[in-house]
């Protein structure tokens, strides 16, 4: 389960945050939207207007979104998965692998284009 975000005044879609996963920042490389800098320089801002709301109507303001972009970790995990067989198995039914502050992060391929420079990576197509 996860959380969407969105700019406010036009609905696009900015990315999604999972519990232990690095941020999923939908990036647009066809409108020049390739990192997270370009991402947050395309949001239309008005001074004290939150320009961000998540699927819930939560309003946030861009420095609160970037906190959750950026200040991400996860607690150490057990030496075995409480599901998997073990944490490779997972990793590898997942697509994931080990990510910074232990979390977990995309496997780049066509949908994760690029690891962020910090606890975030770049990834293309349709979100659920």
């Amino acid at each position: 389960m996860g959380t969407n975000y969105y700019e406010k005044l036009t609905r696009k879609h900015l990315g999604k945050s999972s519990a232990g996963w690095c941020f999923t920042l939908h990036i647009y490389p066809k409108e020049g939207i390739n990192t997270l800098n370009d991402l947050m320089k395309s949001i239309k801002t008005i001074p004290f207007f939150k320009p961000i709301v998540d699927e819930y109507g939560k309003k946030l303001s861009k420095k609160e979104f970037l906190k959750i972009v950026t200040e991400r970790s996860w607690p150490e995990r057990d030496e075995k998965h409480p599901r998997y067989k073990n944490w490779e198995q997972f990793l590898q039914t997942n697509r994931a692998e080990l990510g910074p502050n232990n979390l977990l992060r995309h496997k780049i391929d066509r949908f994760c284009i690029g690891h962020g420079e910090g606890t975030w990576d770049y990834c293309i197509g349709d979100f659920s």
